[in-house]
């Protein structure tokens, strides 16, 4: 049966004007002249975008394919809302300026609405999803939905000025219906289909498949605070974007080709007289984040999930899929043994078109090398995994004010190699409070191909001794591990593993010192979740003589 259209106006409301917040700088303009964007949830597209089968008999139906992405459940992260109740906490004077930016790409149509009326966004009140009234919620709880993406305009797209998700979204023509964008000509007859069934004109536009086109919201800059609230600084967040500018991948391959893979065989894009198309876009917004899938699945109740047990399910066991074979290749080399002493060179190639991790900076990717000799027993380890989540030797785990450093060559159990970016904060300490970091302390997440670290500008600069390591480059990393291997009998064995985890549990961790609602709830889902926090990117081994 289908889900009647919905549409909601804009809420009218007298609502302080954001130049009087410390990050007005990051705000939208006043109230916007003209008739606002039309706005529907993804309910809309539902009757006529599912069911799509490819010859093959895959099932590549949009809606269900968005519906357990993390662009789908923006709105229901409990990690972002731990985090946004605690950058809240930490600077009260600023709290409507950062729900405002907050809810930028996490609650992109609500905001937007809100922004040309002459507002602000704002997260909380659309909370919970499902339950809240507030005038925008359901918007607010649809997360990056269909209406959002295929209305941006290609208007200024991969410039600064459109960054922070401040895209411009298509606005109805007079007396028309507003215009939905996608990749295809839409005949007459279909065109009315459309109109009648959603209330908008289907328009061609080449934009949605270029990498501008993600650039908007995946590179962030955020204000840095001081203790009265006060604009100190800019830290440039999440620059996947940027990276990918700065990797031979800006002429080979998009963000849309890797994330989301077409449809091999000519398929139809609608289930109501839908003709064949070629390169169709999967919706499956392939990325690194299974744990909060997984997460969202366990919790679904109380986080409002309206993905099914199974969409979810197969959406975290395909991302753990992607991450397997599409992150990184690890090989163990030039080993050799002398003085009862093994060395061995573990290698790492990076696969894709932007650091690994990238993005946001609670994630990390790190080497677990074991040793063992030709009766199996364990002579020398390096970057084990606990069930809490922390890695064994990992100095940021171990205390808060510490972080591991980079290391181009390991010799003991208590050094790992831990590629991360370590934020510090006005007083040169370490900190996971993102408004309070003014720069990077260490920053040596693995290089993309092409990305020249010598040239590579501020805001994606390589920090800390990885600067200076020859080995650390464009395309992947090595390693030098030497081993006192006398307690034990050749031949010996060197397995390496890369590892990875959407946040690490120092970012978890750090949201305990907060009493209230979000964070608490946060770290209960994540003592239950941590066991399965982690991820295998790639393994290698080699038996030495």
């Amino acid at each position: 049966m289908r889900i009647p259209h919905t549409i909601l106006a804009i809420a009218s409301a007298a609502i302080l004007a954001l130049s009087a917040f410390p990050l007005a700088q990051h705000a939208a303009p006043g109230k916007a002249s003209g008739p606002p964007p039309v706005m529907a949830t993804s309910d809309t597209c539902i009757a006529c975008h599912t069911g799509l089968i490819s010859p093959t008999g895959e099932d590549v139906s949009f809606v269900s394919a968005w519906r357990p992405t993390m662009m789908a459940n923006s709105a229901r992260d409990p990690y972002w809302h731990a985090g946004v109740r605690r950058e809240v906490l930490d600077h009260p004077s600023a709290k409507a300026a950062i729900e405002d930016e907050c809810s930028a790409c996490h609650m992109p149509m609500a905001r937007y609405l809100a922004h040309h009326g002459g507002g602000h966004g704002e997260v909380f009140t659309n909370l919970p999803v499902g339950v809240s009234m507030a005038p925008h919620a359901q918007l607010a709880a649809d997360g990056v939905a269909c209406a959002l993406c295929h209305q941006v305009t290609p208007e200024g797209l991969g410039t600064r000025e459109t960054f922070n998700a401040r895209f411009r979204l298509a606005s109805p023509p007079p007396g028309g219906a507003p215009k939905m964008f996608g990749p295809f000509e839409v005949d007459p007859g279909r065109m009315r289909l459309m109109r009648s069934s959603s209330g908008y004109d289907p328009v061609k536009a080449t934009h949605l498949g270029e990498s501008e086109m993600c650039g908007s919201c995946h590179t962030l800059y955020t204000a840095s605070l001081n203790e009265r609230g006060e604009v100190i600084g800019e830290l440039p967040e999440q620059m996947p974007y940027i990276e990918w500018q700065h990797s031979a991948y800006r002429t080979t391959k998009s963000c849309q080709a890797c994330h989301m893979p077409t449809v091999a065989e000519q398929t139809a894009v609608s289930s109501v007289l839908g003709q064949p198309r070629p390169d169709v876009s999967q919706h499956t917004f392939f990325g690194g984040n299974f744990f909060m899938q997984r997460l969202l699945n366990r919790f679904r109740r109380e986080l409002g999930v309206q993905a099914t047990p199974e969409e979810l399910d197969t959406a975290a066991r395909r991302t753990l899929e992607y991450l397997a074979t599409e992150s990184a290749q690890v090989s163990v080399a030039t080993a050799r043994l002398a003085d009862q002493r093994l060395q061995a060179d573990v290698g790492i190639r990076v696969l894709g078109g932007h650091k690994l991790p990238t993005a946001y900076p609670s994630r990390r990717v790190w080497l677990h090398v074991l040793v063992r000799d030709a009766a199996g027993t364990v002579v020398f380890e390096s970057g084990a995994h606990r069930p809490d989540g922390s890695i064994i030797g990992n100095d940021n785990d171990e205390d808060g004010s510490r972080f591991e450093p980079h290391y181009t060559e390991i010799s003991a159990p208590s050094q790992v190699q831990v590629y991360e970016a370590i934020m510090g904060d006005p007083r040169g300490g370490v900190t996971t409070g993102l408004l309070t970091a003014v720069r990077y302390l260490k920053d040596n997440r693995l290089l993309p191909n092409g990305f020249d670290k010598a040239t590579a500008s501020p805001d994606v600069a390589v920090h800390g001794a990885a600067a200076s390591d020859p080995t650390f480059t464009a395309g992947g990393d090595t390693v030098r591990y030497v081993v006192d291997v006398s307690r034990g009998t050749g031949p010996f064995t060197v397995a390496a593993t890369l590892k990875y985890q959407s946040i690490a549990y120092r970012w978890a961790k750090n949201l305990s010192g907060y009493k209230v609602a979000e964070p608490e709830r946060f770290l209960r889902y994540y003592d239950a979740m941590a066991p399965m926090s982690a991820a295998v990117l790639a393994t290698a081994s080699a038996r030495m003589p």
